[in-house]
C-alpha cells in the first residue's frame, strides 16, 4: 500500500540525573562530594532509505522514544550518553510540526537529521559545593528532551513529472522511456499510486521520470486522486503535459489543457510558473487538423509541443532531448530548509515566569522551571532547603508573592510542598 502521510509523536530522551555522593576512603578525612553528572538522552534522528517507497510502517507505530541519558554514579563517574534514535524514512520525506505546519526538517539527503535533541544531563553534587556549603546533599535532575507531534509527508524526488487526465498515455510513456513497468489498461485511474522511472540519456546522463495519477477537474479540492498526490509535482523541476489530442474519450484537448493547468495553479500557484513542454499523445487517432489546431494553440501560450506516439514510442527521443536540454539549464531538485523555532520577544516571555493564585487563603505557586529544580532538593537536607530558598529568591518568586499580597504567616503551596511564608 501507498501510503505517503504519516502522524506520529516523537520525543527525545532525557538527561540522568546527576549523583549525590560522597568520597570515602580509609584514612582520607571528609572526602567531599563526588557524584557524577548524568549523561545526555538520546535524539531523535531521521535518516533517509532508499530502500523505502511508503510511509505504511507508521500506520501500525505512532509513539517513538528515545532512551534516557544514564544517571551519574558516585567516584565522579558521569552517566553514560544515551544511544540516538534513528527513524527511516523514504528519500524526499518532509518532517512537520503538526501544531504550527513548521518544516522540521527535509530528509533528501544520506546526512541524518537531527529533530529533537535529547536533553542534557544534571549536575552532581560537587558542583554546588562552595566554602560554606561544603557537604551539599543535593544535585540537578537531568533536562527533559524535546518532544514533538509531527507530520511526515513523503515528497517525491523527480526531475520531470508527467501531469494530464487520466487515461492520456502517462503510464505508456514511463513505460516505453524507463525499466519501470506500471500497470496500463484502457480505464481511468489505472495507476492509483505515483510510479519513478529513470531515463537513460547515454553515458552518465540520466534524468527520474515521475507519474503522477489521478488529475481532474476538481483535483485540488480532492477530486479523484489528485489532491492525495497533487503534493508529488511540487519538487518536480519541469513539467510534461501530456494531452490526448484526438479527443478519443469526447473531450476538447484544448479544454483539458487549460484544465489540468488551472488544477495545478489551484493547488499551488508557484506550479504555474514551473517549465513545461507539451507532448500530444494518440496522434494515430487525430486529424491533421486536430493536430495542427491544439499545436498552434499552445505554442502561442509559450510552450513548445511535441506530437508522439507513446504506445509505439513515435517521435519521443525529440521530446525526450528537449528535456535535457531544459534539465541542464534548471537548478537543482528543491530541498526545504529547516525553520528555526519562533523566536519568543523577551519582553512578552520570561523564562523564570511564574504564577500565582490565592485559594482560600493558600498562596499556590506554578512555574514550570521551578518543578525541574524541585526534583533535585532534598527537603530533609538544611544546606539543599537554604539552596532552594535562595532559587525562590533569585527567581523573583518571593517577590511575586509579596506582590500579590502574601504576608508573614500565610501558607505557601509550591507543588504540595508547603511552607509558612517569612518576610
Amino acid at each position: 500500500m501507498f501510503v505517503d502521510t504519516a502522524k506520529i509523536k516523537i520525543k527525545a530522551g532525557d538527561g540522568g540525573d546527576g549523583a549525590v555522593s560522597f568520597h570515602r576512603e580509609k584514612y582520607v578525612a571528609a572526602g567531599g562530594p563526588d557524584g557524577g553528572d548524568g549523561g545526555r538522552g538520546g535524539n531523535v534522528v531521521f535518516v533517509a532509505d532508499s530502500n523505502l517507497s511508503t510511509l505504511a510502517d507508521f500506520r501500525y507505530k505512532r509513539k517513538y522514544v528515545a532512551a534516557k541519558g544514564e544517571n551519574g554514579r558516585g567516584g565522579r563517574c558521569k552517566g553514560k550518553n544515551a544511544e540516538d534514535l534513528i527513524i527511516r524514512v523514504p528519500i524526499g520525506t518532509l518532517v512537520k510540526e503538526e501544531s504550527t505546519g513548521r518544516i522540521l526538517a527535509d530528509v533528501s539527503t544520506k546526512e541524518p537529521c537531527i529533530v529533537a535533541k535529547g536533553g542534557k544531563g544534571g549536575w552532581g553534587n560537587p558542583h554546588f559545593a562552595t566554602p560554606v556549603r561544603q557537604v551539599p546533599r543535593f544535585a540537578k535532575p537531568g533536562l527533559p528532551g524535546e518532544e514533538f507531534d509531527v507530520v511526515l509527508e513523503l515528497k517525491l524526488l523527480a526531475d520531470v513529472g508527467l501531469v494530464g487526465f487520466p487515461n492520456v498515455g502517462k503510464s505508456t510513456l514511463v513505460t516505453v522511456v524507463s525499466q519501470a513497468k506500471p500497470e496500463i489498461a484502457n480505464y481511468h485511474f489505472t495507476t492509483i499510486t505515483p510510479v519513478l522511472g529513470v531515463v537513460s540519456m547515454g553515458e552518465g546522463s540520466s534524468f527520474v521520470m515521475a507519474d503522477i495519477p489521478g488529475l481532474i477537474e476538481g483535483a485540488w479540492q480532492g477530486t479523484g486522486l489528485g489532491h492525495q498526490f497533487l503534493r508529488h509535482v511540487e519538487r518536480c523541476r519541469m513539467l510534461v503535459h501530456i494531452v490526448d489530442v484526438s479527443g478519443s474519450e469526447g473531450r476538447n484537448p484544448i479544454e483539458d489543457f487549460e484544465t489540468i493547468n488551472a488544477e495545478l495553479t489551484k493547488f499551488n500557484p508557484e506550479l504555474a510558473q514551473r517549465p513545461m513542454v507539451v507532448a500530444g499523445n494518440k496522434c494515430d487517432m487525430a486529424t491533421d487538423e486536430q493536430i495542427e489546431e491544439f499545436k498552434q494553440y499552445v505554442e502561442s501560450k509559450g510552450y513548445d509541443f511535441f506530437p508522439i506516439m507513446a504506445a509505439i514510442r513515435y517521435d519521443v527521443d525529440p521530446l525526450l532531448k528537449k528535456i535535457q536540454e531544459m534539465l541542464s539549464k534548471l537548478p537543482p531538485i528543491t530541498r526545504y530548509e529547516a525553520e528555526p523555532a519562533p523566536v519568543v520577544n523577551v519582553e512578552d516571555f520570561d523564562d523564570h515566569s511564574v504564577t500565582i493564585k490565592n485559594v482560600n487563603g493558600i498562596f499556590t505557586v506554578e512555574a514550570d522551571w521551578l518543578l525541574q529544580v524541585m526534583k533535585g532538593i532534598n527537603f530533609d537536607d538544611y544546606e539543599s532547603l537554604n539552596y532552594f530558598q535562595k532559587v525562590l529568591i533569585n527567581g523573583g518568586v518571593i517577590e511575586a508573592l509579596r506582590q500579590k499580597g502574601c504576608t508573614d504567616g500565610d501558607t505557601v503551596s509550591i507543588y504540595d510542598v508547603e511552607f509558612d511564608f517569612m518576610d
